[in-house]
């Protein structure tokens, strides 16, 4: 049977892949890149890293596959089996990640609005940086929500779902995450 793959929803796509396991490699295509980009902006720097990471986060993925919740999104449960995965990197090697955005990303901090004022937004000037500088001084419970709300582009309930807190709690740590960027990037300027 011939399926083209990349027509299919998340939940269509593991549908299929639990009734046809070879099918699997559909998920990593769908998935690799923007789970790789994800990876470095949690501050893994080594390629080889990123590869072992990713690779341990397929596995479990393919090993937990038929407990996942199809009620839920699938998106945000991988992207938290990455987080935990990158998470536990960073314990073992007893080091703390550093928050790097690359030149393709450094605009989504940039439109980030001010917390006084919805419709303003960050000088365009800022460089990036400036912008990693500021991220890695922040709290990582800001830092993390900030990553995927403007980093990944993930809304409230997925946050809420890869972070596993509640979706009002990810709305005030965004607003006091941008306030603390905004108040860093102020001070620094």
């Amino acid at each position: 049977m011939d399926v083209a793959y990349e027509d299919l929803t998340d939940k269509e796509l593991v549908a299929f892949v639990l009734s046809e396991k070879e099918a699997f490699s559909a998920i990593i295509v769908r998935y690799e890149a923007p789970l790789r980009r994800y990876i470095a902006r949690l501050g893994v720097r080594d390629q080889r890293d990123i590869d072992d990471l990713l690779q341990n986060s397929f596995i479990k993925v393919y090993r937990y596959l038929r407990s996942f919740d199809n009620s839920f999104s699938f998106s945000s449960w991988i992207y938290r089996i990455v987080h935990n995965e990158t998470y536990d990197f960073f314990r073992s090697k007893k080091r703390k990640p550093e928050i790097t955005l690359d030149e393709e990303s450094q605009h989504l901090f940039l439109d980030v609005p001010s917390s006084d004022d919805p419709e303003q937004v960050f000088d365009a000037g800022i460089e990036k940086d400036l912008i990693n500088e500021a991220l890695g001084h922040l709290d990582k419970k800001y830092r993390d929500v900030l990553l995927l709300r403007y980093g990944e582009d993930k809304d409230y309930r997925q946050i809420s779902d890869i972070l596993q807190i509640p979706e009002g709690t990810v709305g005030t740590l965004i607003h006091r995450g941008k306030a603390s960027l905004k108040k860093f990037l102020t001070k620094v300027k």
